[in-house]
C-alpha cells in the first residue's frame, strides 16, 4: 500500500493550515473586495432607501407603490436580476453593486418607513408649535427617534449583502464567492470551507459592529430598557 501524503493540501482535507498560509494574498484580495462591493452596495441602497421612505410617509398614496415596487424587485431571482442589468453595467463589478443595491431597499425602505411612522404625532405637534418647518422636523426628531427600526433594517441589509455578494462570483466579481465557485468546480474543499467561513466570520462582525453603532446612536434607548 502507498503511504498517504504528509501535506494536507497533497490529501485535500476541508482544514488545511498549508492552504491559509500558501494563499495568504488571495484570501486578503478576496476579502477586501468583498468588503468593498459589500459597503458600495449597502451605502448606495441606503442613500436611496432614505427618500423613498420619507416619501412614503410624508404622501400615503405613494407608499403602496414603493413597498410594491422594492418588493417586486426582491423577488427576483439573482441569476435574472444580473442578466437584467448585464446590457447597462456589462461583466463589471458595477453589475453586482447594482444588483445588491436594488434587493437592499426592500429591507430598508420597509424599516425605516416603519421607524418614521412609530414617531408620535404629538412629537410632530410639539415640534411644529416650537416653530420646527417641515426639514429641521425631519432631520431633528423624526429620523432620530426612527434610527432604532432604520439601523435593525441596516443590520438585515447587510448581513444579506454579504452573502449576496458570493453570487457575483459568475462574473467575477464576488470576492469570496470567487473562491467559492472554482474550489467547487475543482473540489478544493479547503478552498470552499476557508472562504465559506470567511464568508460567516464577515457578516457576524458586520452585524455586531452595525449593533454597536446603533446602541452608541440611540442611547435613550438604552436608558428606556
Amino acid at each position: 500500500m502507498t503511504a498517504p501524503p504528509d501535506d494536507c493540501l497533497a490529501r485535500n482535507e476541508w482544514i488545511c493550515g498549508a492552504y491559509l498560509s500558501s494563499r495568504r494574498e488571495i484570501l486578503v484580495d478576496a476579502v477586501l473586495q468583498h468588503l468593498q462591493l459589500t459597503g458600495a452596495a449597502v451605502a448606495v441602497a441606503l442613500l436611496l432607501a432614505v427618500p423613498l421612505a420619507v416619501a412614503a410617509r410624508r404622501w400615503r398614496w405613494a407608499a403602496g407603490p414603493v413597498l410594491g415596487l422594492t418588493t417586486i424587485l426582491y423577488t427576483i431571482p439573482s441569476l435574472a436580476m444580473f442578466s437584467l442589468l448585464l446590457p447597462r453595467y456589462g461583466l463589471s463589478a458595477a453589475l453586482v453593486i447594482a444588483g445588491l443595491v436594488l434587493y437592499s431597499l426592500t429591507l430598508l425602505v420597509r424599516n425605516i418607513l416603519a421607524g418614521l411612522r412609530a414617531v408620535p404625532e404629538e412629537t410632530r405637534q410639539a415640534a411644529r408649535g416650537m416653530g420646527y418647518g417641515p426639514l429641521r422636523l425631519l432631520l431633528a426628531v423624526e429620523l432620530p427617534l426612527a434610527l432604532p427600526a432604520a439601523m435593525a433594517g441596516l443590520r438585515i441589509a447587510t448581513v444579506s449583502a454579504v452573502s449576496l455578494v458570493t453570487i457575483g462570483a459568475i462574473v467575477g466579481h464576488g470576492g469570496l464567492g470567487n473562491l467559492i465557485y472554482s474550489g467547487m468546480n475543482t473540489y478544493f474543499k479547503a478552498q470552499v470551507l476557508t472562504a465559506s467561513v470567511l464568508c460567516v466570520v464577515i457578516a457576524v462582525a458586520a452585524d455586531l459592529l452595525l449593533l454597536g453603532a446603533g446602541r452608541l446612536l440611540t442611547p435613550w434607548t438604552r436608558r428606556r430598557a
